[in-house]
């Protein structure tokens, strides 16, 4: 009788572990796209006080999961793409890029381009969809 609710058991927690893994790998992928997010609106206002003198003032940086970002330099719209670590990160969002487009009012926006190496709608945070 106990070795049969011992397979009950670990046979219920193999189940469980089926939906927690890519439940978890999702949560973890999430997260790390975040920084990216982050990274392009801590530059907003430098982008906005370069905005006055006419142009979005350009420049690259990086982060521990974001690889580079990189900001137009041309006029407004001002954009911020996005590229994700190819090693460090979940492979859910491994060297995927993502373009925000600066709005007039600051908000960032995503901009979808045709590229399949584009960073899926489940990892952007909705705010910026």
């Amino acid at each position: 009788m106990e070795c049969i609710t011992l397979m009950i058991v670990v046979a219920i927690i193999g189940i469980l572990a089926a939906f927690a893994i890519p439940a978890y790998q999702d949560y973890i992928a999430r997260s790390q796209a975040t920084e990216g997010v982050a990274m392009a609106s801590g530059k907003k206002t430098d982008v906005t006080d370069n905005l006055q003198n006419g142009n979005c003032g350009g420049g690259t940086y990086s982060g521990k999961y974001v690889q580079t970002m990189v900001i137009s330099t041309g006029n407004a719209p001002c954009t911020f793409q996005i590229t994700y670590r190819t090693t460090g990160t979940s492979n859910l969002i491994s060297g995927k890029k993502l373009l925000l487009s600066m709005g007039a009012n600051g908000s960032l926006v995503r901009v979808v381009d045709a590229t399949n190496t584009t960073l899926s709608d489940k990892y952007v945070p909705k705010a910026n969809q």
